[in-house]
């Protein structure tokens, strides 16, 4: 039998504000790979028709960490996939900045929460808190650089599990891990019968964040409004409206918004496509390049209507749609062919693979913030410029549009989703 590399977790609360980035710091690695591999995912494992959200971050980090031990062509395959540069050192650090970056908010907006209260304005701060962790089998030959890596570069402590006598106990601690880390948004990430006597190794990536607005949109201005739903049915649904200065740009096609999140290091991007049907052909002209390039547009004068909406997907496993983007050999198809050597010693009758990924997100969007919260879990088994306008700019975002909850220093995309029905 063979040893599977147990799950992968990830867990995300989303929520924006202010962050400083050193000039040392370069996220740029790490922001690229989690902007190309989300849009693969959204275009490749979600219905084009219907509301999806995930978070590419948490899934990419946890399959960083997955791909610290992979070695020989499951390597390579995974690099592809995952759009990872050839200097593995470099990404490893890329990440370990992003994270650093995103850590820092917290830090710097609570002074900046506590004057903008003192004027009157949102007291609440930023809150972010991004952990990974390893649950190992006890008695299992972990490698111990690879154990110093993730936690050097991902501050992913190794906690001791006997999946071997007890794995569905196991299993509830670390989903009680998870549940703690996103504050009670994600729930039961792993399900009945995830892990195994067979599991060796569970990687955990959980993020939580929680933003208000910089400015706060006035509740007694929400009202129903159309919608095109699906871009062909239209119906009522509760839209917010508030008119400010915020990030604007025409671009063919399509409208770019940002709605900047107390601090504005952290913002709401809507990519809104100009036809109410024109959400496909949007999508499919969107690259990692032109999500980091709407992080900064110009600032405008905004009479933004934009509607309140709460997702919750059911749980992805997203192993069939990475064995399509090109790595099979990671999960060890065709039989034989995982090579995470070095996580632990391969042996002919004893090596790692990974068995599922498993990813859940929850965001909620309204007139005072943005919540939202992700968790993604990866199974191994063992294997036998401002202008004054006199009158705003109206946007309506009244039709199926893309949105991000991006990082926007670095143009990271914590979030990334559509909304076909805010219902």
């Amino acid at each position: 039998m063979k040893p599977r590399l147990t799950t992968l977790c990830s867990a995300v609360l989303s929520l924006g504000t202010s962050l400083v980035v050193s000039a040392a710091d370069n996220p740029s690695a790490a922001a690229q790979a989690v902007n190309a591999l989300g849009l693969d995912l959204l275009a490749k494992g979600t219905d084009a028709n219907a509301n999806a959200l995930l978070s590419p971050y948490s899934i990419q980090s946890a399959l960083a960490m997955t791909y610290a031990g992979a070695a020989g062509e499951t390597r390579t395959q995974m690099a592809k996939v995952l759009h990872y540069p050839e200097d593995e050192t470099a990404l490893h650090q890329s990440f370990t900045d992003l994270q650093k970056a995103l850590e820092a908010v917290t830090k710097t907006t609570a002074e900046r929460a506590k004057i903008a209260k003192d004027q009157g304005g949102p007291g609440e701060p930023f809150v972010l808190t991004v952990a990974n962790r390893l649950f190992g089998q006890d008695g299992y030959a972990f490698r111990q650089p690879f154990l110093e890596l993730v936690k050097d570069r991902y501050r992913a402590p190794l906690e001791m599990m006997d999946f071997i006598h007890n794995a569905d106990k196991e299993r509830l601690k670390i989903n009680g891990w998870v549940e703690e880390q996103t504050h009670k948004r994600i729930r039961d990430l792993i399900p009945a019968n995830g892990l195994n006597d067979e599991t060796r190794l569970v990687l955990v990536n959980a993020i939580y964040m929680k933003a208000p607005w910089a400015e706060t949109f006035s509740e007694g201005t929400t009202q129903p409004l159309p919608f095109q739903v699906k871009g062909n049915e239209t119906l009522k649904v509760p839209t917010m409206r508030r008119t400010a200065h915020m990030g604007y740009a025409k671009r063919e096609g399509y409208q770019v918004i940002t709605v900047p999140y107390i601090g504005g290091d952290m913002q709401l991007l809507v990519l809104l496509p100009d036809a109410k049907d024109g959400l496909a052909a949007m999508e499919a002209k969107v690259t990692p390049d032109i999500l980091s390039g709407c992080a900064k547009p110009g600032t405008s004068e905004v009479e933004l209507f934009l509607p309140r909406f709460k997702m919750e997907p059911p749980l992805f496993k997203l192993g069939k749609v990475l064995c399509s983007l090109g790595m099979a050999g990671a999960f060890d198809k065709p039989q034989g062919s995982a090579n995470f050597d070095r996580m632990a010693p391969r042996k002919p009758n004893d090596y790692l693979y990974i068995s599922e990924v498993f990813h859940k997100t929850f965001l909620a969007l309204d007139e005072k913030g943005t919540e939202a919260a992700a968790a993604t879990a990866v199974v191994m088994m063992r294997a036998t410029a401002f202008i004054e306008k006199p009158k705003p700019l109206e946007v309506r975002v009244d039709r199926p549009f893309l949105f991000a909850i991006q990082h926007r220093p670095s143009g990271t995309c914590l979030f990334l989703g559509r909304v076909t029905d805010p219902r």
